[in-house]
Parts: C-alpha cells; structure tokens; sequence
C-alpha cells in the first residue's frame, strides 16, 4: 500500500487521474487546461510517472501536428472506487468547514 500512497502523494497526481476518470481521454492541452495552475513541466513529469506506473496511457499518432492523447489504463480505472470515496469525504467535510488550507 505504501507504493501506491507514495504514487497518489505526488503533487497534482489525484486531480490529473479525476480529470481523466470524469473527461475521458484529453489531449495534453486540454488536459493542462482542464487541471488548472499545472505547469506543463510538471504535468509532463506526472504523466510519465503515472506511464510508467501503468496507470495511465499515451495513445501517440504521427499526424502534422502530432497528435497525443492520454487516458486510464484498466488500472487506472481501477482507482475510480477510490477517487469517488474521496470525492464523497472530501464534499461531506467540506459541507462541514472542513478545510485543509486553514490547518
């Protein structure tokens, strides 16, 4: 379990994986804007670590311009029953005050 907390920890890392589960899959672009304040540097770091984790896939296609799209893997669908628990949590102590950024 430490190994896939480890992976989820990282910086932008449950938002990229939300975004995809509630949009499909989205081109690098759409998918920056789609998250926000994410840097392209940083989006690209987290895609290839989520790639390399088997999490998430990059379709690539040769056209002019190339085009690159990413989604989840089987995997990475996997961790929807996960996100969703979050997003329950996350509204429910939302409703009650709750915020981490005033800890």
């Amino acid at each position: 379990m430490d190994s896939l907390l480890r992976l989820l920890m990282g910086p932008w890392t449950t938002y990229i994986l939300w975004t995809l589960r509630n949009q499909g899959p989205l081109r690098f672009g759409a998918l920056q804007r789609a998250v926000g304040r994410i840097s392209a540097r940083m989006l690209t770091e987290r895609l290839r670590l989520l790639e390399e984790a088997g999490i998430i896939y990059r379709d690539y296609r040769p056209t002019v311009p190339p085009e690159v799209r990413y989604g989840l893997t089987e995997r990475g669908r996997e961790l929807g029953v996960v996100l969703d628990g979050l997003d329950v949590l996350a509204r429910k102590w939302a409703t009650e005050g709750f915020s981490v950024m005033s800890r």
